[in-house]
């Protein structure tokens, strides 16, 4: 017991520990990404109250808001209304706020100048009230309030002594790691004159402020227990409402700074029940140090709802299945059973495999694709039978605050359990009682749209009809008009492409296969694998160019990332690379405006140096578009067929299609969806890694301007040239079985004679360009100093 339920409050300091109160300091922030969310059809917020919230199940300390950062703010809205209405008729609601709350806009030091005075005036409209002399406050607030008047008394002097308490109990709105050391309020004649006020009041409504009050001074006082004592004292005649059991809470803080664990646990479990507002501060103060303090916190409530407070702080950190068992037992309408209700149904959701294929098959081994049989057949067997056993008991009894959550929530296990039919029937029942709101039809909607689609083992014209409106809605209508956050579509939407997926190609239907299911070699963008057979590039291109496409083909063609526009840059990009240049310029102007991208760096230089950064930054006289290039290329390739200026248009060439390779400056030219991208080869699938590290066509065409070559300057700048391709391909073939870069083992080798090397230091290094070598090639000027 003791581990398991204090495994998640490892990051509590001992500022923490002494009060419901106790701030985190830590990364927090309301915007949190939640990866449930994701991983999820049952939406927790369709069923449970707002303030259950941050208890729904998460992968962090709290869903959706990660910490709980409202400890100076959580009861803004409260006491303005309450004050508000108090003073109705006295003092406007503008100003009500401010000298209660302030700027509640977070400040910042350079703010300071222009900080809100509300706190000083509140002093200066004391010291008049005290001295009967006019001060700048007083004036001011004149003209606005009537001051004489005993409620705007009663409301500056309650502040005054309230701002007095708020210099200990208000924290820094900042983050550090730093533990949070706990400030006392030391001022006991103040204290004691605070309780006095209380003692003779007679307006309920001051009375129950002061003391409240009361209980706040004394509880950051250095005598603790005296906030016990008046609480004892004096909670039979006090409203049990919100400020009660912010009281009781200090109770519970204190008694837990006592080291009575049971006591403490017992009364925060109260407040969880009775004040919505402190249930996340309560779920996660609440501590038992073992089982025995839970066994004594359990034996000291007496009535069931006070059990059923307990059980549901139990089940949020324990056993949900449990917690409900005991709670439905003890009250069929508790609330709390509606959010621990979501938190099994999701917990029951994350052992799912939606993936539709078994890991583990080895390392650097793909993992094994699964049949929908196959995977509806493990998912089967991961549902624990219990707790279905259990929710749908209490669906069939029909006896709880929101039934239609047990209706949905037995529909969606029976889905899991391929019971389809029951979870048609349990749907209907549920429809009876539904809440008529957005989120609860959606759900509603999304879960039939899964037991649907379940129904279907193989695809017919017949029931692919079933599912139309369904998959229109959920691929189209929601990402365009749905504009919260809560409701939990994602994961329906990818699982239900996965599932079509599978089932085309179960059906032999490849192409729907790839549309719904989208090839991916593995996590990273490193292309679509699927294009690597021609047959099947084809394929798809000739669905996406008819027309007369089916209903489910048209749905298929609009979710399907890549267009056609995206295939034909691909067939551009390989037929480059294979040196086919009028083809590639043929796919390249379909390619919209891709054929307009330009260049980083200038694709026909040839520098000592690979720095494609560096060549990226330099001065460019020219700018070249992909479509530049390939009709330049093909306008080089002519002249040279025809012998012209061979040595320039060889070594051009060489060049550019060095460039376009990983090593060069051009690499934006391949780094397209399909291919992938990545600054390590090792990015990239096995044929897309050969396809960008080969320099065979550079070397071949530096081959023949160093033939045609006039100057020993000329030959030996291709000799270096030709050296690269000869150092870029060995080390292609020393790595080409390593999967991954981390596999690259020291051999310590540090560097080769190529053939190229050979030759320009033999008979070349009587050059200038043999010397620009040797000054920035430190491989080279290894190689012929040793």
């Amino acid at each position: 017991m003791k581990k398991t339920l204090l495994s998640r409050l490892f990051l509590v300091s001992s500022a923490v520990l002494l009060s419901a109160y106790g701030i985190i300091y830590a990364c927090a922030g309301g915007d949190d990404w939640d990866f449930f969310g994701y991983n999820s059809n049952f939406t927790p917020e369709t069923f449970a109250d707002k303030s259950y919230s941050p208890l729904f199940l998460s992968g962090g300390i709290f869903y959706g808001i990660g910490f709980d950062t409202q400890h100076n703010s959580r009861f803004n809205s409260n006491i303005k209304s309450d004050w508000a209405t108090y003073l109705k008729g006295k003092v406007d609601t503008t100003s009500v706020n401010y000298f209660l709350i302030g700027d509640e806009k977070p400040r910042y030091y350079s703010d300071e100048k222009n900080a809100i005075q509300n706190k000083e005036e509140i002093t200066d409209l004391h010291v008049f009230y005290k001295t009967k002399k006019e001060n700048k406050s007083s004036q001011k607030w004149s003209k606005k309030l009537n001051l004489k008047d005993d409620k705007v008394k009663n409301f500056v002097e309650f502040l005054y002594l309230a701002q007095k308490i708020e210099t200990v109990s208000i924290g820094e709105d900042y983050w550090s790691y730093d533990p949070v050391v706990a400030k006392t309020f030391n001022d006991a004649k103040m204290i004691q004159s605070i309780e006095n006020v209380y003692n003779t009041l007679s307006d309920p409504f001051l009375k129950n402020r002061y003391w409240f009050l009361t209980m706040k001074a004394r509880f950051y006082s250095n005598d603790k227990q005296k906030a016990i004592d008046f609480f004892n004292k004096t909670e039979s005649s006090v409203p049990k409402n919100t400020l009660y059991y912010r009281a009781l809470a200090y109770v519970a803080g204190i008694n837990f700074k006592q080291k009575k664990y049971a006591v403490s646990n017992y009364l925060y479990a109260q407040v969880f029940d009775k004040c919505p507002e402190l249930r996340v501060v309560t779920a996660y103060s609440f501590r038992p140090k073992n089982e025995s303090d839970w066994t004594k916190a359990l034996a000291m409530a007496k009535k069931n709802d006070e059990k059923a407070a307990l059980w549901a702080i139990h089940g949020y950190y324990k056993d949900e299945k449990q917690a409900i068992e005991k709670i439905y037992e003890l009250n069929p309408k508790s609330e709390h059973l509606n959010y621990l209700a979501t938190r099994l149904v999701n917990r029951l959701e994350q052992s799912l495999n939606n993936s539709f294929q078994l890991n583990g098959q080895g390392e650097n081994q793909p993992p094994k694709q699964q049949t929908v049989a196959e995977n509806k057949t493990e998912n089967k067997a991961k549902v624990d039978n219990s707790a279905v056993d259990l929710i749908s008991k209490i669906s069939a009894a029909g006896n709880t605050e929101k039934p239609y959550l047990w209706d949905i929530a037995i529909g969606y296990l029976q889905t899991l359990k391929g019971d389809y039919a029951n979870a048609d029937k349990n749907y209907s029942k549920a429809e009876k009682t539904l809440p008529k709101t957005e989120l609860a039809g959606m759900q509603l909607r999304l879960l039939r749209f899964v037991n649907n689609l379940n129904k279907i083992d193989k695809l017919t014209d017949k029931n692919e009809k079933t599912i139309l409106a369904d998959l229109n809605w959920l691929y189209y209508e929601l990402p365009k008009t749905y504009k919260g956050q809560e409701f939990r579509y994602q994961n329906a939407s990818s699982w239900s492409r996965s599932y079509l997926s599978h089932l085309y190609k179960e059906k032999g239907n490849l192409v729907m296969a790839e549309i719904f299911g989208e090839s991916r070699y593995s996590y990273w963008n490193d292309g679509n694998a699927y294009y690597d057979n021609e047959k099947d590039l084809l394929a798809i291109k000739s669905f996406l160019e008819k027309s007369n496409k089916s209903e489910i083909e048209k749905i298929g063609a609009g979710i399907y990332s890549l267009k056609l526009k995206d295939i034909n840059n691909f067939q551009a990009v390989q037929a480059t690379f294979k040196n086919k240049i009028p083809e590639a310029i043929a796919f390249m102007q379909q390619t919209d405006s891709v054929q307009y991208y330009k260049f980083l760096g200038n694709p026909f230089n040839g520098n000592i140096k690979d720095c494609h950064d560096c060549e990226h930054a330099a001065y460019q006289k020219r700018k070249y578009t992909y479509m530049d290039f390939l009709t330049t290329i093909k306008s080089m390739q002519e002249k040279l067929a025809q012998k012209e200026d061979v040595y320039t248009n060889s070594l051009l060439l060489g060049n550019a299609f060095y460039n376009i390779s990983h090593f060069g400056n051009g690499r934006t030219f391949y780094e397209i969806t399909i291919v992938g991208y990545g600054s390590s080869p090792y990015s990239f699938r096995n044929s897309m890694k050969d396809m960008i590290t080969d320099n065979s066509v550079s070397k071949m065409y530096y081959q023949k301007a160093f033939e045609a070559a006039s100057t020993k300057d000329q030959k030996a700048k291709c000799l270096y040239l030709i050296s690269k391709c000869e150092r870029n391909d060995y080390y292609n073939k020393k790595y080409s079985d390593v999967n991954n870069y981390w596999e690259i083992r020291e051999d310590k080798v540090n560097f080769i004679a190529w053939n190229a090397f050979k030759t320009l230091r033999k008979d070349y290094s009587d050059t200038k360009y043999y010397q620009d070598v040797i000054a920035e090639c430190g491989y080279f000027s290894t190689y012929v100093n040793q």
